[in-house]
């Protein structure tokens, strides 16, 4: 028996153009200055904040001084204990209690400070969205010049789910009164430290 929502996406399924294949996008000339510090700025100009790592137990230490004892924490990082368990079983909604994520991002991104996650990062896709406070450990080694770069990297063509992460969620009404997390992440912290 074919149900409503079947015959509905058997329709849409059908009616799918035929796939052809991606342009190629061309490298651009490489901004002068230096990576981490394009980054730096980029992602301060977003509204989040970038922070030195020496050790999986400085991130601990962040994570107690920032958020406190209480805080309810989960972590996608192996070596950081959350005391919310997450899972690839984990219901996105039991995330939305969360005071502070914690994940690693693949790479960064320096013309944007940006960073990217893949569902294998997040665990839980909604750990990027539900969460009050987003504390991101990167690689310095591993931030790339561009967003045409991002789409030369195997592990961005292998992925089901991708995103980019530029700073905390942002709105402005019409008389541009800037407000920080207003529909997701109210802050977004990168932590330098080598994988």
């Amino acid at each position: 028996m074919t149900t409503t929502r079947d015959a509905f996406l058997a329709k849409i399924r059908a009616a799918q153009p035929a796939g052809r294949t991606r342009p190629d996008v061309p490298l651009f000339d490489t901004p002068p200055g230096d990576r981490l510090e394009r980054f730096r700025t980029a992602l301060a100009a977003m509204g989040g904040t970038v922070v030195e790592g020496e050790s999986l137990e400085s991130v601990r230490a962040l994570l107690h001084e920032r958020f406190g004892a209480d805080a309810i924490v989960a972590s996608a990082v192996p070596g950081i204990e959350g005391n919310r368990a997450l899972t690839a079983d984990t219901s996105p909604a039991s995330l939305q209690d969360v005071d502070a994520g914690v994940v690693r991002a693949r790479f960064g991104v320096a013309e944007t400070g940006s960073v990217w996650f893949s569902e294998d990062e997040y665990i839980v896709n909604s750990i990027g969205y539900l969460v009050q406070h987003l504390v991101v450990l990167l690689d310095p080694e591993q931030i790339v010049d561009g967003l045409q770069d991002v789409y030369r990297r195997d592990d961005f063509n292998a992925a089901r789910y991708a995103v980019l992460v530029t700073g905390p969620s942002a709105t402005a009404d019409i008389e541009g009164v800037l407000i920080r997390g207003a529909q997701g992440v109210r802050s977004l912290t990168v932590v330098l430290l080598a994988s």
